[in-house]
């Protein structure tokens, strides 16, 4: 599948499911709204499945998608490049955070290289489909061609249409790339309207000379979008594995499959996916709030509301995973509590 095919594969949410899922929570064994946001992840898998009650939304597949950046050469992070390359081992060898977690979730881990640097050796659970070694400094000019930046959500829609095929009933976004934390700033600020310094974050935990650099690198790179159209914003300063994050997730949606958001990083991508596709977001569900100050703005331009809210900014798919047992809990409350009058509950006077 390509993400063109998805786009034009995508459906709006199963309105009357929707409202199906909500009237049976009202008959549901507690009082009306008890189970607060938890009642509307239940509502939103049924519109998405176009079923109530709907499917428990498993097993899931976490998909994280590296690539390098050339921003780098601005010194806007302490850490080599080289850290990409070495972290994609981690989690092929499954010693990295998501691995753990995702054992937790009883998820699947897949990596994707679709711009690490390096070339990689195949590996247990690594798909290689490299568009290009990393992308060109993003300070200086455009950090990929359109052509490359398509080829990179082509690449993310075909992971999500294999991963659904191969048995996934949710979706999980990682993603790893050492400077992605710039790129990612730059694509939030292109198309939310906020200044670089209201998305520019710490990233990997630099100084404030360091933050000053980063923010002045992420203004003059967005002064190129103006007038340029979602394509063209991705391309001229985002990443390659943030394109493919946004072909994944929209893929996922064109397939009615929930697909679970991570940090900073993946709220990039559903920006460029949003803009590219609006319809894909209603299939969509915030894991969690980044500390990155760039989360927030995109939460917001988004109209999401993260799961959790613990603090942490590793990405990875980290914080996704960690909320995918509440997405699934939700399907399960519709479709294994009992009624008031199953139970022999005496309803509300």
């Amino acid at each position: 599948m390509t993400f063109r095919d998805a786009v034009d594969r995508l459906t709006p949410l199963d309105a009357a499911a929707g409202a199906e899922a909500g009237e049976r929570h009202d008959r549901l064994a507690k009082p009306r709204a008890a189970l607060g946001r938890l009642e509307d992840v239940g509502i939103r898998l049924a519109a998405i499945a176009g079923a109530c009650p709907p499917p428990v939304p498993e097993p899931a597949v976490v998909a994280v998608f590296a690539g390098d950046h050339g921003v780098l050469a601005e010194g806007v992070t302490p850490w080599p490049q080289e850290v990409t390359a070495q972290m994609v081992a981690a989690f092929c060898a499954g010693g990295a955070a998501v691995n753990v977690l995702a054992r937790h979730a009883g998820a699947q881990v897949v990596v994707v290289d679709v711009g690490v640097v390096a070339d990689l050796a195949p590996a247990p659970g690594l798909l290689l489909r490299k568009v290009r070694h990393g992308t060109a400094n993003l300070a200086a000019g455009p950090a990929m061609t359109v052509e490359e930046a398509t080829q990179a959500l082509d690449a993310g829609a075909a992971v999500a249409d294999e991963a659904v095929a191969g048995g996934a009933r949710c979706l999980v976004t990682g993603d790893m790339g050492i400077g992605n934390t710039t790129a990612s700033a730059a694509l939030i600020a292109a198309f939310t309207g906020r200044p670089a310094a209201e998305v520019t974050g710490r990233g990997t935990g630099i100084d404030d000379l360091t933050l000053r650099r980063k923010t002045r690198v992420v203004e003059t790179a967005v002064a190129r979008t103006v007038g340029a159209d979602p394509l063209e914003v991705l391309a001229e300063v985002g990443g390659l594995e943030i394109a493919a994050l946004a072909g994944f997730v929209v893929a996922g949606a064109a397939a009615r499959v929930p697909v679970v958001v991570d940090g900073v990083i993946a709220l990039a991508g559903l920006l460029v996916a949003a803009a590219l596709a609006p319809g894909c977001v209603d299939y969509c569900f915030a894991g969690h709030r980044s500390t990155e100050p760039g989360a927030t703005v995109a939460l917001e331009h988004l109209g999401l509301t993260p799961l959790l809210d613990l603090g942490m900014r590793l990405g990875e798919g980290t914080g996704a995973v960690l909320a995918v047992p509440l997405v699934q809990a939700a399907a399960k409350v519709l479709r294994e509590m009992a009624t008031l009058d199953s139970a022999g509950v005496t309803g509300k006077a």
